[in-house]
Formats: C-alpha cells, sequence, structure tokens
C-alpha cells in the first residue's frame, strides 16, 4: 500500500484539533472539517493555541517549526470537499453513536475508494460502526489520548473485517506522526487505556454524587496514595466535560445523575474544563 499522504480530521473539538495539529507538525496536508463556518472560526483560534503549547513544550519545536505547521491545515465545513482527496479520514465527533452512524453513511458515498476510514471513539466498538462505512475492510479505531504532544500513545484496533495491510498501513501512519502505536490484538470496549482509567472515574463520579467527598479531596487522595500526577476530578478536565457527559448519560443511574450534576453545575454555564480555562478547577493560562 502507498503511503498516507492526505488527512481528514472530522471534528475540531478539544482532541480532534489536537490529531490535526500533530498530524500537520510532522509534514502531512490536513483538511479540518467541521459543521459550520462559526465553529471552524473558533477551531482557528484553538489551533494556534496548540502552536503557542508546541513552541513552548515541545522540543525543537521553537524555531518556527510550530507556527509552520498551521500552514499545512486547510479548514471546510463542506463533507464532500474535506474528504474527496483523503487517503485517511480520523473521525473524532461527539461519543453519540446515532451521528456517528449518520456520519459514516455519508462518508461512504462521498469518500473515494482508496480513503480508510478510522474512529477516534473512546467507548464504542469499531464493530458498532463498520457496517455503516460501505467498506468495513478499510476500518478500524484509531484511539489518541488528550494531550497528544505529552501522551502520545495511539491504540490501533481492527474488527474481524479488517484488512490487515490496512491495519499494518495505520499503525506506521501512527509512527509517522510521532505517536507510540499500541496494537491491540481483538475488539476491546475502552481499549487499553480506558479500560484502565474508566473504572477509575467512574468511581470517583460516584464518591462525588453520594456526598461522600468533594473533588479536591478525591483528587488530593489519589494523587498521594499512588504518585500519580492528577486525580480523577483534573482528568475530567482534561478531557473535556461535554465528552465525560455525553459518556456518563448513557451510563446507570449514578453514572446519569454525574452526567445531570456536569449539565447543571458546569456545562450550562459554559464550564468545560480546561479547554475553556475553567471545569472542576480553574485554570488561568489554559492552551
Amino acid at each position: 500500500m502507498t503511503r498516507l499522504t492526505n488527512i481528514t480530521v472530522l471534528g475540531t473539538g478539544v482532541l480532534g484539533a489536537q490529531i490535526a495539529y500533530q498530524t500537520a507538525y510532522h509534514g502531512f496536508a490536513v483538511t479540518a472539517f467541521d459543521i459550520n463556518a462559526e465553529v471552524l472560526e473558533k477551531a482557528k483560534s484553538r489551533l494556534q493555541g496548540i502552536a503557542d503549547v508546541y513552541a513552548v513544550e515541545v522540543a525543537g519545536a521553537g524555531d518556527g517549526k510550530a507556527q509552520e505547521a498551521l500552514a499545512r491545515i486547510t479548514y471546510s465545513d463542506d463533507l464532500a470537499a474535506a474528504v474527496a482527496d483523503a487517503d485517511l479520514v480520523i473521525e473524532a465527533i461527539p461519543e453519540i453513536l446515532a451521528i456517528k452512524r449518520d456520519t459514516y453513511t455519508k462518508l461512504s458515498t462521498l469518500a473515494p475508494a482508496k480513503t480508510i476510514f478510522a474512529t477516534n471513539s473512546s467507548t464504542l466498538l469499531p464493530s458498532d460502526l463498520k457496517e455503516f462505512t460501505g467498506r468495513p475492510d478499510r476500518f478500524l479505531a484509531l484511539h489518541f489520548a488528550n494531550h497528544v504532544w505529552i501522551y502520545n500513545t495511539a491504540e490501533v484496533m481492527g474488527t474481524a473485517d479488517t484488512d490487515p495491510a490496512v491495519y499494518n498501513t495505520v499503525v506506521e501512519f501512527a509512527g509517522d506522526i510521532g505517536m507510540v502505536p499500541i496494537e491491540i490484538k481483538k475488539e476491546k470496549a475502552g481499549y487499553l487505556l480506558n479500560s484502565l482509567l474508566v473504572p477509575l472515574l467512574n468511581a470517583a463520579s460516584e464518591l462525588l454524587v453520594d456526598g461522600i467527598a468533594a473533588p479536591d479531596a478525591i483528587d488530593k487522595t489519589w494523587r498521594i496514595g499512588t504518585g500519580a500526577p492528577l486525580g480523577p476530578f483534573q482528568i475530567f478536565d482534561v478531557v473535556g466535560l461535554t465528552t465525560a457527559y455525553n459518556i456518563s448519560s448513557q451510563g446507570g443511574p449514578k453514572q446519569q445523575a454525574f452526567a445531570k450534576l456536569l449539565k447543571d453545575d458546569y456545562i450550562d454555564k459554559g464550564h468545560l474544563g480546561l479547554a475553556t480555562g475553567r471545569g472542576f478547577y480553574s485554570y488561568p493560562s489554559a492552551p
């Protein structure tokens, strides 16, 4: 198979923007797609912020390389145009099954036959989506962690239908953009990272919902007791409270109670986590 060249990222939220930028930073032509011009204007600001972070935090990026990456990103709110010459489409849209299925149904007719589809879904299995892609042999999961320039794992997980050559191509691509490819041998909800992380976050949210302790006390206990750099509510802020809400609202009674708390006390007030400068904590100089 030929080396991937043109990459389209669907969704310019917190993680979608990071994926787009990381890919462009490593020399690929990137098209960033989102639903309208207003959202794309916000995306441009978000991507500039990411470039500013790279210039400070990533070795070698401060000599102009961080800004040069932005020139390799184009923006589109026209899905057909965004994928017209894509070798790889990385989908990073909201974690809602119906939205993802509708998007892949559209992609199946708009993207050329050569295009590989990869979902960044955190909790859904690729087999939940493969029949809507029109090309299950060219579809798999490619999962990134937030703050990709620091936590640079890329979990690659196919389905029983994924062509091994496609799988290997995406593994190679992940390495080409500076990620550490993590090859997952068979489908597992939550992949490796979230299979380890989600039980922690669920336990923390239940402690909060049940009134056992405040977020700072829960986080402090976890940091001191394990030596981890972040507590679970700090992690929620990094992941983004909208993502946490979308996932929790599909869970059991306590998770739904946590989703309601997120919506009423944070999301409805515009406090979405690190990306907006405030979530469970305040971040005066958020990236």
